[in-house]
């Protein structure tokens, strides 16, 4: 069984003569599973259709955005409104304060919060603002969480615990990861022991309250509220990256849900609607050490966009109005458990980590709880079982090492058809 895709195949073969690999972000490539990615001329609620006109039940949502679905009537509607009046004015609009009132409603942590436009300009101008307020310089992250391509946490580990990182990609010099603490998530004795050792120079520790970068991983209990006890013990700044998290897992984001709060957070992905948004928030005594009230500086042109800020409200409006996270909660845990008894029964050593409505299938014969554990998963079997499911009809994330997202658009008959292909999949495995 294997959908046909010839026009895909023309469009991806065109695109690599001009952009490197074919494609303008890696995730969308399929460098981990082989093969030609499918070209997507449309999305409407929970399906996707490509330019070869196959559909598909979409559990990738352009990577955590769509929560709604695609093409959300009020979303919709929000943008072409937004449209009539303009697009972009390098200039403050009254919806950049309604957004920030919103954020600043239901993030517990953020108390003020600046606009940027895309997560990694979030994390960026997070730890740049977290150093510029403690004066201090060396950060600590947790190998397999990831926070965009900012130079200094695109890093891999030292050869021990306290090793400063290296870089893990060309063109960052080794300065600019100097700073920079690699530890395992969820390892509280490392933690404490970086801490002991290290605790008066650490201006920041950020970290994916729930990963999503390694497949879902969760975090323990004890590694969040020893967390937060050091960090504040030494005035070192916890950073909650919530870009993919954010409104995602709950309506007070993963902070909430997880009985932690941190001083600053970031977001992306849903506050945006579907468009280019990214914020870093937190307590205000932090953020107004932001330029033009503080010394720490940070600006963008495009910031605040007033359509993308259109969508990013509607889409928060309509969670609240909605607020259909008892029903993702509920469907989520449905595909979860099938996915988990399809495996089971076809014999497939197999792990379902979820939080929410974000969940990870490892092919895995042991918990999955860190960077280690997540990729001593079987990523040749997940190959196969992507293009299975692929070819069922069902556009999953292109790596064992990233979530899928259930939305709101999503129906049970959808989940069954799902849990059913995913049956048919594993058999063959």
């Amino acid at each position: 069984m294997s959908a046909s895709r010839p026009a895909s195949e023309e469009a991806f073969a065109r695109s690599v003569k001009s952009i490197p690999g074919g494609v303008n972000s890696p995730a969308r490539a399929f460098g981990a599973v082989g093969g030609t990615p499918p070209f997507i001329a449309s999305g409407n609620g929970p399906h996707l259709t490509d330019i070869d006109g196959n559909q598909y039940i979409d559990y990738i949502g352009s990577w955590g955005p769509h929560i709604l679905g695609h093409r959300h009537p009020s979303v919709m509607g929000a943008i072409a409104a937004a449209l009539e009046t303009g697009t972009s004015f390098g200039a403050p609009t009254v919806a950049e304060a309604e957004m920030a009132e919103l954020v600043c409603e239901l993030v517990p942590s953020v108390e003020k919060v600046r606009m940027v436009n895309s997560g990694t300009e979030a994390t960026m101008s997070a730890i740049r603002l977290a150093r510029g307020f403690t004066g201090r310089n060396v950060i600590v992250k947790f190998a397999g969480c990831y926070h965009g391509h900012v130079d200094s946490l695109l890093v891999s580990a030292g050869s021990g615990a306290l090793t400063l990182g290296t870089p893990s990609s060309p063109g960052v010099p080794e300065g600019c990861t100097s700073d920079t603490l690699v530890l395992n998530y969820n390892d509280v004795g490392q933690l404490q022991e970086a801490f002991a050792g290290k605790g008066e120079e650490l201006a920041a520790v950020i970290l994916e309250p729930v990963c999503g970068n390694m497949g879902c991983v969760i975090p323990s209990d004890r590694f969040l509220t020893a967390l937060r006890e050091l960090c504040t013990e030494h005035g070192t700044v916890l950073i909650f990256d919530e870009v993919m998290t954010g409104f995602r897992v709950a309506l007070n984001c993963a902070q909430s849900r997880l009985g932690v709060t941190p001083d600053m957070t970031t977001l992306g992905k849903i506050i945006g609607g579907g468009m280019p948004v990214g914020a870093y928030g937190g307590r205000a005594d932090i953020m107004d050490a932001v330029s033009p009230v503080g010394g720490v500086y940070q600006a963008g042109t495009l910031s605040g966009n007033p359509v993308a800020m259109a969508a990013g409200l509607s889409t928060l409006r309509q969670l609240v109005a909605d607020n259909p996270y008892d029903r993702l909660e509920g469907m989520a845990e449905r595909l979860a458990g099938g996915l988990l008894s399809a495996a089971e029964a076809a014999g497939v050593p197999a792990q379902v980590n979820r939080v929410g409505s974000m969940l990870t299938l490892f092919f895995n014969d042991a918990p999955v709880t860190d960077f280690a554990t997540a990729t001593a998963s079987d990523t040749d079997r997940f190959a196969k079982y992507f293009h299975g499911m692929l070819d069922r009809g069902i556009y999953l994330p292109c790596s064992q090492y990233e979530a899928l997202f259930v939305s709101a658009a999503h129906t049970d008959e959808l989940i069954d058809q799902t849990i059913a292909a995913a049956q048919d999949t594993l058999a063959t495995l």
